[in-house]
């Protein structure tokens, strides 16, 4: 529900240029985007540059020591280039875990506000009371309305926090509890958004209906549609069928390993998008107990080998945590096995950071930075040259892909923002679909042809959705 504000009109001296910027996740960039939305519905317009606006609002990342660090960087660089008499906001992760202590160390900061706290539109002084987050949500971002999509593609994110309290993660105290968005909610804002293909995002998505499946009208009640009883990613499975109504491709990311069962495999692979994101995070059984995590590098293979058994067009990434406490070489070489093994299309590797409150903070056996550098690097290189190869290998097929902007493709295989692109002619629109034959590859990135003109974008079909969550014939 949108926060009781005075009316743009009523304020004395209210800025009417608004800049906003955000770091971290893509789960951020949906908070942004409908903090945009609120800013403009009370007369706000986007500004520029951040040196004409009269109001900046950094979106910050709290996930790991090194996003802290750039979170603070981007607040000062905003502080020192604002024009006089505009007023700069501090919001998001940061903003929540930290309050107190950020409106204490940043003076140039006139508002930290967390995720329940509205920011403020009055160009006025913020009592000090007022600068750091409250503890309850006065109102949630998760279902405000938000801008149409600029782009062919969007974020939609389905849940907001997380229960599983894994052993290297601080999302929890912050984030709170897993709250899912109902399915009718969902699908509202995907038909709002009006993209061409969706990506689905959450802090543990395979959960998504587990905390209100017994609501009445909601997935896994009686007479929904859905699963009576869903385990993990059964909601979450019924939820994709549904979305791929309403758009030409439905994408997941942030997927625990245990809820990919194969009616979700099936969803994926049906919703006209077989990549598959496995949040797996080390493949030691020892280290993964030690993270209050499931899973083995046998488990892990068996689910990649069942995965390109049943679609071996599949694309599949994941990322993993390096230098987790009392990890060993005899662990770190398990994991270089796995990735030979594996040949995953894409990963990533972060550097473990004890964050405050967690479990791992207060293990013994931490691993010496440069120790965890050199491992992070050994990672680097062998995934990279898999990724090279498995992109190299690629020429000479032929795929369907999305144009995002000019020049720039995606098939299936390539998550936005993440992953490596297709470079295509630039005639060919944005937001159409084409057929592709690739001809190089090029790093990361592929390069290819249209086969024939390319289809002009059309209006999504949006299946009716019942009151029940099922949807319409």
């Amino acid at each position: 529900m949108k926060p009781a504000l005075a009316p743009a009109a009523t304020l004395v001296g209210m800025p009417n240029r608004y800049w906003l910027e955000t770091l971290g996740c893509p789960k951020n960039q949906v908070d942004s985007e409908k903090l945009a939305g609120l800013l403009e519905a009370d007369g706000y317009q986007p500004s520029r540059h951040p040196g004409q606006a009269d109001l900046l609002v950094v979106n910050t990342c709290a996930f790991i020591e090194a996003a802290r660090e750039e979170s603070v960087e981007a607040v000062l660089q905003l502080g020192a280039s604002k024009k006089p008499g505009a007023r700069l906001v501090v919001t998001g992760c940061m903003a929540q875990r930290y309050g107190e202590e950020l409106a204490l160390a940043l003076p140039e900061v006139d508002q930290v506000a967390g995720f329940g706290v509205p920011v403020q539109l009055a160009r006025k002084p913020v009592p000090a009371a007022a600068r750091a987050p409250a503890r309850l949500p006065s109102f949630d971002l998760l279902n405000l309305p938000r801008p149409a999509a600029q782009a062919p593609w969007a974020y939609v994110k389905v849940a907001e926090g997380c229960d599983r309290h894994c052993g290297f993660c601080a999302i929890p105290q912050f984030r709170g509890p897993q709250r899912s968005r109902s399915l009718e909610a969902v699908v509202a804002e995907v038909d709002a958004l009006g993209a061409q293909e969706v990506v689905l995002v959450a802090q543990d998505p395979v959960s998504w209906g587990r905390d209100r499946r017994f609501n009445p009208g909601e997935i896994g009640a009686p007479g929904s549609g859905g699963p009576r009883a869903p385990g993990e990613g059964g909601g979450l499975a019924h939820l994709v069928k549904v979305v791929r109504q309403h758009t030409q491709r439905v994408r997941l990311l942030y997927l625990y390993p245990s809820g990919l069962s194969d009616r979700l495999i099936d969803a994926m692979a049906e919703s006209g998008c077989s990549y598959f994101d496995m949040s797996l995070q080390h493949v030691s059984g020892r280290l993964l107990r030690s993270m209050r995590r499931f899973g083995d590098a046998e488990r892990f293979a068996q689910l990649v080998a069942k995965i390109r058994q049943r679609y071996p067009e599949a694309a599949l990434r994941s990322s993993f945590v390096v230098g987790y406490p009392g990890e060993t070489e005899e662990d770190h070489d398990q994991l270089l096995a796995f990735l030979s093994e594996a040949q995953l299309d894409w990963a990533g590797f972060f550097g473990f950071s004890p964050e405050e409150g967690t479990y791992a903070a207060q293990l013994a056996d931490q691993v010496p930075a440069a120790l965890v550098s050199e491992w992070i690097s050994e990672c680097s290189e062998l995934q990279g040259s898999i990724t090279a190869e498995r992109r190299g290998a690629l020429v000479g097929t032929v795929c369907r892909a999305l144009v995002d902007r000019p020049g720039q493709a995606r098939s299936h295989r390539e998550a936005p923002e993440i992953d490596g692109l297709i470079k295509v002619p630039r005639h060919i629109p944005v937001g159409t679909w084409v057929d592709l034959k690739i001809t190089k590859a090029d790093g990361l990135d592929l390069v290819a042809r249209e086969l024939q003109p390319a289809v002009a974008p059309t209006p999504t079909p949006q299946a009716p959705c019942a009151p029940d969550g099922t949807v319409a014939a």
